[in-house]
């Protein structure tokens, strides 16, 4: 595993209202979402760079009201539209 150091201001543990491990754990979870919206990753690879189970990731998703589904409705609708 590789490990990198980020250099942050104290003031953002207390504006955040996390411990620095706290904030580590948040800053993971928040790129991976951004990830999997942005489409750069699937739901598994987000759930490993976040540290957390695929189920924790679908709930933290939710927090940042992100769809866990990344079909739009039309893109679906084609699809069943195919399948007949």
């Amino acid at each position: 595993m590789t490990q990198l150091t980020l250099d942050t201001p104290k003031e953002v543990f207390a504006t955040l209202r996390k411990d620095p491990e706290e904030f580590t754990r948040e800053l993971r979870i928040a790129a991976a979402v951004k990830w999997y919206e942005l489409e750069f990753v699937s739901q598994g690879r987000a759930a490993e760079i976040a540290g957390v189970t695929r189920a924790e990731f679908i709930t933290a998703l939710g927090r940042y009201k992100v769809s866990p589904f990344q079909y739009t409705a039309d893109e679906v609708l084609a699809e069943l539209q195919y399948a007949d």
